[in-house]
């Protein structure tokens, strides 16, 4: 894949210039399977987006997932989402405040990735459901 050859012949120090001269917001590679992986390649990320394409929408909700998701990484990564434009968050509730949280335009896009990985579980991991 040219993505691995990429990888490799840029170091995590170098940085390359754009058309305009700025540095680009890449951190460490020009592939693009890299830096999707910053983005939402941890462990929680695709499940919040998961519960957020199942209807939820509050942090209780999200936090009340099979999975049982610490409420501190909760917290970060529905920050990190929100940071990268995959969700939005708009208040509910105003004392104590709290937030309701959906897919940006660019979360939900994020739909065929999920889809290809519950076909891949079901296929490739016995006992996998839906």
């Amino acid at each position: 894949m040219t993505c691995i050859m990429q990888v490799t012949t840029v170091g995590r120090k170098q940085r390359r210039k754009s058309r305009r001269g700025k540095a680009p917001s890449l951190s460490r590679s020009l592939c693009p399977i890299a830096n999707a992986l910053e983005v939402v390649g941890d462990k929680w990320s695709l499940l919040i987006v998961r519960d957020l394409f199942h209807g939820k929408t509050t942090y209780g909700e999200l936090l009340n997932s099979f999975e049982k998701i610490p409420t501190n990484i909760l917290a970060d990564r529905l920050k990190r989402l929100e940071a990268a434009g995959i969700i939005t968050s708009s208040p509910y509730q105003e004392r104590p405040v709290r937030n309701a949280y959906t897919l940006t335009e660019k979360g939900r896009e994020l739909g065929d990735i999920l889809h290809a990985l519950v076909k891949w579980g079901k296929r490739h991991i016995p006992g996998t459901k839906i």
